[in-house]
């Protein structure tokens, strides 16, 4: 084979990047099909309740719009994610605020609003639940027997935490901690074509992020057959998890108003609705207990971990489970329970978000550590490193560490790196005089890459790389591009491992009537685990080709394409196609919760340094260091885009991004009022790489895209705490937050100095 620059591992452009920047590539807004409608929804506006009456206002011509409700379906009125309990639309009662009770078309656009708002439903009100707490109480039942989606067991060893280590422990520190909702906020809102034949059936055109979960949905809605139900994906402008199971709603949607109208139906929401209707990252409250002994080493824990899943199960289950899973940090746990349960409210269904479970109960455990050190007297840093897994130990699902894990100079190099140690101290010295208190603090941390236990096993995802009639390699996928780099990471494995220019590899939209179903594209799996699947299968492609005599060993691009044309010839075609093969050493129990969680951890250390000013109450950060083992870097321009935008929603989440929830309504749902940072409040980032590679991706890669998420949220509050002397146990930290805590703290200082005053006198 003819030498060959390295292609894994470069920067090589993005594959759709010039067509995004020259205003080529095209969205879903961007289409028009012949005769085509357009759709808008008709919602609850009660958070519970039963619909009593319909009627429509006559100042509206009904005869021109098309009408749909949950009489029309076909098939089952569910939208299956896990389960079955969300109907498609409304019928008889609503369970949530902006739930779908009708479907509008019509052939001109602007006349929709009106016809919305002159649809007037009468409700007979219910008692509606909105918090964790009340959803535990039980006062009100929403969901099945008690309010309760779905519980997880993690115990360490499989068994309980022994009562004689609390009794023998030095320290038993305790804390809550608490995450509110967050949306993902794409630049792009949701939005879909859908066609409708009675011989063909339905066709969807969408921004999405996987394909053939909307395909399952849609079998269902309209009791057909997989093969009859087409999803292509459009560009898509964003997703962060918001666009991974919500498409299968608004494309069943637009499917009706199809099927009804006789017409294809587009369906975009704007910015308000989208908001308000769609999923958020899930609420969470995690109350956790350990056992200390002098020495900073953790003896014990028991972890209560509760999300809030709104109205239906969506994809609770499923984030409930990765949470749960991430509840104990990158610790050594000699004995341990994780008590983990997601419950019902009569707020809007949350869903997939960006980390999946992991930010939420990542984010207590490391502000709990630093609670732990400050509890001992010890070094935040300290702590962390007594307490650090390490190659050869066993995670508190059991699972055996045998890749490289080395935290402790992830540590040390990242110390190092930020100036931290001078930086604490510098900070102590000047904050008592000073307005501007300064702190910095850690997160260390890790995620698992790819689909939780045994979610791989049962994905069985295939990939097939197949040779165009000009003899240039294309990979069929259903893994998307929503901007963080699918078709350029999995064109440069193809590239490399065919030994072929990057540019001579071609990769297909995704259009489930063309490529197989490689899963979805979420989890962090699609580099490692579908790029995997691209590099085998580029290799069987090289292997006929070599076997078959046409292609010589040291080949050159040139020959490789004269090859191919050759055996097209011969042949009619050549499609290399692979199904994942399960790693036989790695094994989960769904039923015991226990076993190999997932094939591959990133590692990662993040500090951040923070300025709070104490005449505004604001939090800004000021610096950010990130340091992650990721396996193999890919493309080092994509995977540092990655951890930058994974920070800047981590500084959000923290301290800017409040979902205002009132009586179950999003009362602010639109950018003006939900606050996200801007240019202005992200801090000069240092993003750095330790490349340990990973036998389980191509190259060595693991996945990337999540980890970012969880780190930057405990490392801002803690350094707040420095920063403050106060410890904040609650996200988004606001100014008005801040001001109250900081003005109980003086009240309560003054309160003693009057005390000892008086004492003394």
């Amino acid at each position: 084979m003819a030498n060959q620059r390295q292609i894994v591992g470069q920067p090589s452009p993005r594959k759709e990047g010039a067509a995004k920047v020259t205003g080529r590539a095209r969205y879903v807004d961007d289409l028009t099909l012949p005769g085509m409608w357009y759709g808008a929804t008709v919602r609850s506006a009660i958070p519970r309740g039963r619909i009593v009456s319909i009627t429509f206002g006559p100042a509206i011509p009904w005869h021109e719009f098309t009408i749909v409700s949950a009489a029309d379906i076909p098939g089952e009125n569910a939208i299956v994610h896990v389960t079955s309990d969300q109907p498609c639309l409304a019928s008889g009662r609503v369970n949530h605020v902006a739930e779908p009770i009708l479907l509008l078309a019509h052939p001109d656009r602007a006349a929709l609003p009106a016809a919305v708002a002159a649809v007037n439903i009468a409700y007979e009100e219910l008692p509606a639940v909105f918090t964790i707490e009340d959803s535990e109480s039980g006062k009100g039942i929403i969901w099945g027997e008690d309010n309760t989606f779905k519980t997880f067991l993690l115990q360490k060893d499989r068994q309980p935490v022994p009562d004689e280590v609390w009794q023998r422990a030095d320290f038993i520190v305790e804390g809550e901690y608490r995450t509110d909702a967050q949306e993902q906020l794409y630049i792009e809102n949701n939005g879909v074509i859908a066609e409708y034949s009675t011989t063909e059936g339905i066709t969807v055109r969408g921004s999405m992020q996987c394909p053939y979960y909307l395909v399952e949905a849609l079998a269902h809605v309209f009791r057909l057959p997989a093969e009859k139900c087409r999803v292509i994906q459009t560009e898509t402008g964003g997703a962060f998890g918001g666009k991974e199971d919500f498409p299968s709603v608004i494309g069943c949607h637009a499917a009706l108003l199809a099927m009804k109208s006789g017409h294809p139906v587009k369906l975009c929401y704007d910015r308000a609705e989208d908001m308000a209707a769609t999923t958020k990252r899930h609420p969470s409250r995690t109350r956790i207990r350990t056992a200390v002994s002098h020495d900073g080493k953790l003896l014990a824990g028991e972890i209560d971990f509760t999300i809030d899943g709104g109205a239906y199960v969506t994809l609770s289950p499923v984030v409930l489970s990765r949470g749960t899973i991430h509840a104990p940090g990158p610790y050594h746990w000699p004995h341990l329970t994780v008590r983990a349960k997601a419950v019902a409210t009569n707020i809007p269904p949350h869903g997939a978000f960006r980390g999946f479970g992991a930010p939420q109960s990542i984010f207590a455990i490391e502000r709990h550590m630093d609670k732990i050190a400050h509890t001992l007297g010890l070094a935040p840093e300290e702590v962390r490193r007594r307490n650090f897994l390490t190659t050869g130990d066993r995670t508190a699902t059991g699972q055996l560490l045998s890749d490289p894990v080395d935290l402790d100079r992830l540590l040390t190099r990242a110390l190092e790196e930020s100036g931290y140690h001078a930086k604490r101290t510098q900070f102590a010295k000047e904050n008592p005089g000073s307005t501007i208190k300064k702190g910095i603090g850690i997160a260390s941390f890790f995620h698992g890459a790819g689909f939780t236990g045994s979610g791989e096993r049962r994905l069985a995802s295939v990939v097939t790389i197949e040779l165009t009639p000009a003899g240039q390699p294309r990979i069929l996928v259903s893994s998307t591009e929503f901007g963080q780099g699918t078709n350029t990471i999995l064109c440069q494995i193809a590239a490399e491992t065919l030994h072929l220019p990057y540019d001579d590899i071609l990769i297909a939209q995704p259009d489930t009537s063309v490529v197989p179903n490689s899963g979805p594209t979420v989890a962090s799996r699609t580099a490692m685990v579908v790029g995997k699947l691209v590099e085998r299968a580029a290799q069987k492609l090289l292997s006929i080709l070599m076997q078959s005599g046409h292609l010589p060993e040291d080949f050159t691009p040139e020959d490789f394409r004269r090859a191919a044309i050759i055996y097209l010839g011969l042949h009619g075609e050549l499609r290399s196609t692979v199904e994942y093969e399960p790693v036989t050493s790695i094994f989960w129990d769904d039923e015991r919760f226990s076993g190999d969680a997932y094939p591959a951890y990133a590692w990662a250390v993040y500090i951040a340094e923070v300025a709070v000013d104490t005449n505004t109450y604001t939090a800004q950060v000021t610096d950010f260091h990130a340091l992650q083992e990721v396996g193999r870097v890919l493309n080092p321009t994509l995977a540092t885009g990655q951890i930058e935008g994974g920070i800047a929603q981590g500084i959000g989440y923290a301290l800017y991004e409040k979902c205002i929830w009132q009586n179950g309504t999003l009362a602010n749902n639109q950018m003006t009022n939900y606050i996200i940072p801007t240019s202005a409040d992200v801090p000069p980032m240092h993003v750095s790489f330790e490349e340990v590679p990973c036998p389980h991706g191509p190259g060595g890669a693991k996945g990337i895209g999540e980890l970012p998420m969880d780190g930057p949220a405990p490392a801002i509050l803690n350094a707040i705490e420095q920063a403050t002397g106060i410890a904040f146990t609650q996200i988004p930290l606001l100014p008005e937050d801040i001001y109250e805590r900081m003005a109980a703290a003086s009240a309560q200082a003054i309160a003693v100095a009057l005390t000892t005053a008086e004492t003394a006198a």
